[in-house]
């Protein structure tokens, strides 16, 4: 195939910050707070749940919604 990588999808509950990084519009920052919402929280029900997260906003959720599950 060659594009196996492309095709696989960050899982936001189980994902270290060097992947959650490799997303769309995600930099350290983002990549902390959602670790620290899925900690607080005990992980994302839906991907959704995301823009729970601070900085996640309906717009960068758009963005980011086809390279992300749970």
């Amino acid at each position: 195939k060659g594009k196996d990588n492309s095709d696989k999808k960050i899982n936001i509950n189980t994902a270290n910050i060097e992947e959650l990084k490799t997303l769309n519009g995600i930099g350290d920052a983002k990549a902390k707070s959602i670790m620290e919402y899925r900690e607080k929280n005990g992980g994302f029900k839906t991907i959704e749940d995301i823009k729970n997260v601070t900085g996640i906003s309906e717009k960068m959720f758009e963005k980011i919604k086809e390279q992300i599950e749970i």
